[in-house]
């Protein structure tokens, strides 16, 4: 039988529903000197301001069709929008694929990395290049897509050359995932596009290239002094190989990535995105090849907003980037509160929320949902079309909601800091209000109360999850020193009692209540307690028996086993379905190019209480978390939402860098290469602590 029901979850990195892509004209040169002018930069948006666009590249010569991703049909799909046309149409792209990247149209096709094909093995990244002939160009193509990837290696970043006979890519090559994400291990290969399996690799480490001519590839790397840099090689053109040593072309002193190259003067300026010391946001800037100098461009014209991922028109008149389109730009004004994302499981309905921690109402009619913890902490319902949403609670450092399966106004939820040490102090708390205060003309509950049911000097507790006849809490305490799950009466509380559900010297967390009430699953890594950056899903009877391992990634002591780090796990409505994050997949994307940090172990995945039958729900380059799986009914009249103007909230284009980049790299690239994390936190899908931040 077929997974069923309808699975809400979070997001962390979306890009606050406001890109577009830009591009503004490349200011003149004065002997030695380019002359930026803010007011004659002649910045234009390419694209209609519907949901996120993004990664895009020139598609004719004249520098006004464009390229682009966006995810305005629930996943990242390809566009092309030209002037005059009142909506993008859409690119050949691979059937049912939930994430493509990088579009270049040359010579009649359109190259770009998709993700639809299984590797079949867990930990290898799905990421590949393909390419399809457009309909109605050069040869009368039936848009076909065809993998230019060869099976069983991983590209990423394609950029073609001018002719369109010469591929370069990021590549993991044939090597499973080696669990980097900060920096990828990736190395720049090259083939013509007649013979992608004869490659040749033309730099050990970097990424992102970008063509000048038909010799000459740019990419960028962290080098060793720590910072983002910018490499150059040239290639033999008949053979592929580099016709020289590869060189340093951006100096030490400032983060520069994402090159992109053109012909005007004479292959003499490339433009980069650069993240200089005491500036907040990332910038496009012009580097002098000759000279080193930098000229800024989009400080000038947007000094407070992040600019992302360069290209140039094949002129090198034209310079493209995107960016946030401002709160007052004409498009869409507002980050849902519900977002329909597309399902590759035809019988799973699939809902992002605009929050964390969701959990259904017993009739499925409303969501409990936190805020980000800081703008918009405390505790809110939304209805489960997306309509409406009010506040509940605004008191600060509750996170995670579960819902009393028999009381329509009692939310269950964690009291206290997140991300903290068994010993800190965190509560179970049971939040009351009165449903009919549910209404349209207001916002907010007034008369909800806030209710600790676990002692203080307890120490860390968190995660609560009701029993289906909601007598019973589950949670997870580190009272005694170690967490571990205990369970309480939801009423009463410690008061009545607590009994110890596991116990050992790891970390037991994040429990989930079976809808039948036959089993508790919840993450742990205690078949190897030294090592943090593991888990997996155990399953036990209410009473703690049974306790078993559920093996996913390959059978009992596999490799494949041993590496799992699973979390956030939650049943399907008929109890035979387990939803969890996983870290099955991979990297898809360069993670530099994009505006968050996001991490490879937020996925999400179903599979059968053995094991069997794993399927991949999520496929993006955010990291999906904290799910909830409800009925099928649930969330009926959200996907009627993306027609007309849906409810949620204004977006503030305040995205921010990750911080790994603003931290000591040089420290953070020796960890990453001893495969070793400095700090680790209890895993919780939503954030890697590395000794050295800020």
């Amino acid at each position: 039988m077929e997974p069923t029901g309808t699975v809400l979850f979070a997001s962390v990195g979306v890009t606050g529903f406001g890109f577009d892509v830009f591009s503004v004209a490349v200011p003149p040169t004065s002997d030695d000197v380019v002359v930026p002018d803010g007011k004659k930069l002649d910045e234009r948006r390419h694209t209609d301001g519907v949901s996120v666009n993004f990664n895009a590249q020139f598609a004719d010569d004249a520098g006004d069709a464009v390229a682009f991703v966006s995810e305005r049909t629930g996943a990242a799909s390809l566009f092309l929008s030209k002037p005059g046309s009142e909506r993008p149409e859409p690119l050949p792209a691979a059937d049912g694929s939930l994430f493509h990247d990088r579009p270049t149209v040359r010579g009649g096709r359109v190259y770009f990395v998709s993700a639809h094909e299984n590797p079949d093995q867990p930990f290898r990244s799905w990421a590949a290049v393909y390419s399809a002939r457009l309909l109605g160009g050069d040869g009368e193509g039936d848009g076909k897509v065809e993998r230019v990837t060869p099976r069983g290696v991983v590209d990423m970043s394609p950029a073609v050359s001018a002719s369109g006979e010469l591929v370069a890519v990021a590549s993991y090559g044939d090597r499973p995932w080696a669990f980097d994400f900060r920096v990828l291990e990736t190395e720049v290969a090259v083939f013509r596009a007649a013979d992608p399996a004869r490659r040749v690799v033309v730099a050990e480490r970097g990424g992102w290239p970008a063509w000048h001519g038909e010799r000459t590839l740019f990419f960028h790397r962290v080098a060793d002094d720590g910072w983002w840099s910018v490499f150059r090689v040239d290639v033999s053109p008949e053979t592929l190989e580099p016709a020289g040593i590869e060189r340093r072309v951006t100096p030490p002193g400032v983060h520069c990535f994402t090159p992109a190259a053109a012909g005007r003067g004479g292959g003499r300026w490339i433009a980069v995105a650069t993240r200089r010391k005491g500036r907040a946001q990332r910038h496009i800037e012009l580097f002098d090849l000759e000279t080193e100098r930098f000229s800024p461009l989009t400080e000038l014209l947007n000094p407070d907003i992040h600019h992302y991922n360069t290209f140039f028109s094949a002129s090198g008149a034209r310079l493209g980037y995107h960016r946030f389109r401002g709160v007052d730009a004409p498009g869409d004004a507002v980050i849902p509160y519900l977002q329909p994302v597309r399902s590759p499981v035809s019988s799973i309905r699939m809902l992002r929320v605009n929050g964390t921690f969701p959990s259904f109402s017993p009739d499925a009619s409303h969501i409990a949902v936190n805020g980000d913890f800081f703008v918009t902490p405390g505790v809110m319902v939304l209805r489960s079309d997306g309509t409406r949403r009010w506040t509940i609670s605004k008191e600060p450092g509750l996170f995670y909601t579960t819902w009393s399966p028999t009381e329509r106004g009692v939310v269950f939820t964690s009291a206290g800091p997140i991300f903290e040490t068994p010993k800190a102090t965190v509560r179970i708390a049971r939040v009351e209000f009165d449903p009919s205060e549910l209404t349209g003309d207001r916002k907010e509950v007034t008369a909800a109360t806030v209710r600790a049911i676990t002692r203080p000097e307890a120490g860390n507790d968190a995660f609560p999850a009701v029993s289906p006849c909601g007598r019973w809490l589950v949670f997870r305490s580190g009272r005694t020193g170690h967490k571990n799950l205990y369970v309480i009466d939801t009423a009463s509380g410690e008061e009545g009692g607590v009994r110890r559900l596991t116990e050992g010297e790891w970390i037991d967390t994040m429990p989930s209540w079976s809808p039948d009430g036959s089993l508790i699953a919840f993450s742990s890594n205690r078949h190897d307690p030294e090592n943090p950056a593991v888990f997996s899903i155990y399953l036990v009877r209410p009473d703690g028996s049974g306790l078993r391992r559920v093996y996913v990634a390959g059978p009992e002591g596999s490799k494949e086993a041993d590496k799992e780090r699973i979390n956030h796990v939650c049943f399907s409505p008929d109890s035979q379905w387990l939803l969890f994050t996983a870290n099955f997949g991979g990297v898809m994307a360069e993670p530099i190019s994009g505006p968050n940090q996001f991490q490879p172990y937020g996925d999400l995945y179903v599979c059968r209480l053995d094991g069997s039958g794993l399927r991949r729900l999520t496929c993006n380059a955010y990291e999906n978390g904290t799910p909830a799986w409800g009925p099928l009914s649930a969330g009926l009249g959200v996907e009627a939402l993306s027609l007309d103007a849906p409810a949620g909230e204004d977006p503030m284009g305040q995205f921010d860098e990750p911080l790994w980049l603003t931290c000591d790299v040089r420290q953070l690239r020796r960890a990453t290469a001893d495969k070793i994390i400095l700090v680790q936190r209890e895993p919780h899908g939503f954030c890697t602590a590395v000794a050295g931040l800020p």
